[in-house]
């Protein structure tokens, strides 16, 4: 017996800037409370097709796993958070704009 589909978003990495990207119902976004959530495993498969049909915008693509928390996904495993939160050097990137909305 298979297990049950868990809600899933479609990720990969913008092509020319090689930010992490979500696929929204209208496009990308580098957040991922924006993300579609796919809960209905056709209906994943057919938006990862899509999905990765966008060469000229996106390499990488695959679904990963999420949770819903107060109506957002969050990631479940930890490498999902990792890319979630942006590169690791604050000098660039999500966690720069993190570390500003700090001070």
């Amino acid at each position: 017996m298979s297990k049950p589909f868990s809600p899933k978003v479609v990720t990969a990495n913008a092509l020319l800037e090689g930010d992490v990207i979500y696929l929204t119902e209208a496009g990308w976004s580098r957040d991922l409370k924006d993300a579609e959530v796919l809960t209905d495993e056709a209906h994943a498969d057919l938006r990862l097709i899509e999905a990765s049909a966008q060469t000229g915008h996106v390499v990488g693509v695959y679904l990963a796993d999420v949770d819903i928390e107060d109506g957002t996904p969050v990631p479940t495993h930890f490498r999902e958070d990792f890319r979630a939160t942006g590169p690791s050097n604050y000098a660039h990137g999500k966690q720069e704009r993190a570390k500003q909305e700090q001070f």
